[in-house]
């Protein structure tokens, strides 16, 4: 719940109860679109009971990317106590958060990052290889490297760059707001809905080190070209609002229900 609550349940229709697994109202702020925004268990959770969560706080306003521990005495409950901060952004608006997290078949963290908000990303963030808004990020939580705690995979693509003010945690960047993503683990592909501004949404196979175009271009049009000189993956399919609006997908059905 994006006021900072994760209840958990059976898994069964018939459920009419919760228990409370965590509960940091009390360091999350909500409204708009800022609050809990993601949830992600580590590929050992059965082990070492890790579980990744980001959320937005307040004064300044930033996003969290913070693990947190369930209970050794209780798997229904997590310890609130145990939160480790593991990366901090701020975020100049209370729009455009991103949101999601999730781990990769290479068992890496990768987190959603939107371009920071406001309407047509007017510090250009999105762009900016010196900032974590407008990427898709990717860290590894499990070989921190001493400040930090994480580490950065060794095939980022600016992993060797001796520019110090670039981002090293960036995989792939031109992003606006990626609500949502998954991997299909059978090709491996990471999809993402990447929520357009006025006119198109777009759904993207992002790869690393690939720069998705916002704010040079929404969808396949060109939206605001000033500055722009670089080369940009352009996304699989894109839709008009005259069809719908923001784009909250970025999952692939391999059932048996529908063919297509």
């Amino acid at each position: 719940e994006r006021a900072g609550r994760i209840k958990v349940f059976q898994n069964q229709s018939t459920v009419n109860s919760t228990k409370m697994f965590l509960d940091i109202t009390d360091r999350v702020t909500s409204g708009s679109e800022t609050g809990l925004l993601g949830l992600a268990f580590h590929p050992n959770y059965d082990s070492n009971g890790y579980f990744y969560v980001n959320y937005t706080a307040p004064s300044p306003l930033r996003t969290v990317i913070s693990r947190f521990q369930v209970s050794s005495e209780n798997p229904d409950s997590a310890n609130k106590n145990s939160e480790l901060i593991l990366l901090t952004y701020n975020q100049p608006y209370s729009n455009h958060n991103g949101g999601c997290v999730a781990f990769g078949p290479d068992n890496y963290l990768y987190i959603a990052s939107g371009d920071g908000g406001s309407g047509g990303d007017p510090q250009n963030y999105a762009q900016n290889i010196n900032v974590l808004l407008g990427k898709i990020i990717l860290i590894d939580v499990d070989n921190p490297q001493p400040p930090l705690n994480y580490g950065i995979p060794a095939n980022n693509p600016f992993v060797d760059s001796t520019n110090v003010n670039i981002r090293k945690e960036i995989y792939a960047w031109g992003m606006r707001n990626p609500w949502r993503f998954s991997f299909d683990f059978v090709t491996g592909w990471l999809w993402t809905g990447d929520v357009g501004q006025g006119d198109w949404e777009e759904v993207d196979i992002i790869q690393n080190g690939k720069n998705y175009g916002w704010r040079c271009y929404e969808g396949n049009h060109p939206y605001n070209l000033g500055g722009c000189n670089g080369t940009y993956e352009f996304p699989i399919w894109e839709y008009s609002h005259s069809l719908g609006f923001s784009i909250t997908g970025g999952y692939v059905y391999r059932g048996q229900n529908v063919p297509e």
